[in-house]
């Protein structure tokens, strides 16, 4: 899904990238009844990226949650920023230290060369911290937001 449809999607993951990057988002869902949505584009308009991630976050209406435990995955690519943005549930049970460690991490493997690995084990680790404070119910749960890719300009 693009937030302005009529624009060209930008080239940023082979096929093959994107399918892995929304099957870990399906995985890490699968167990948990948090939200978390990847928004990717070229370059952050915004001096800090969290703000950028703040706004996309509220556009996307992430913040409509049952229990606001929605995360978003933020990536300027040819900036090379990066930031996570939870919602209220969720930044209450695991902290600032926590996302700023996840950043830290992802900056890490970018600076290598594998971004794509770096936003599979930054999914996989919010996965974790979501399963371990929203366990997936299989009576009341279900998928809020699309698991898609959002790819901005």
């Amino acid at each position: 899904m693009r937030l302005f449809p009529w624009q060209k999607q930008p080239e940023f993951f082979s096929a093959e990238e994107s399918e892995r990057i929304v099957a870990a988002i399906r995985e890490a869902e699968r167990r948990t009844s948090g939200e978390i949505r990847i928004f990717v584009e070229s370059r952050c308009r915004f001096v800090d990226a969290i703000d950028r991630a703040a706004e996309v976050f509220f556009q996307l209406r992430m913040d409509e949650t049952e229990q606001r435990n929605g995360t978003l995955l933020y990536v300027a690519v040819r900036d090379h920023q990066v930031a996570v943005f939870g919602d209220e549930g969720i930044h209450q049970k695991v902290g600032q230290q926590y996302w700023e460690t996840e950043v830290r991490k992802m900056l890490h493997a970018f600076g290598q060369e594998h971004l794509v690995d770096g936003m599979v084990a930054c999914i996989n680790d919010i996965g974790e911290a979501l399963y371990l404070h929203f366990p997936y119910d299989r009576d009341t749960d279900k998928n809020e937001l699309p698991d898609e890719i959002v790819f901005g300009r």
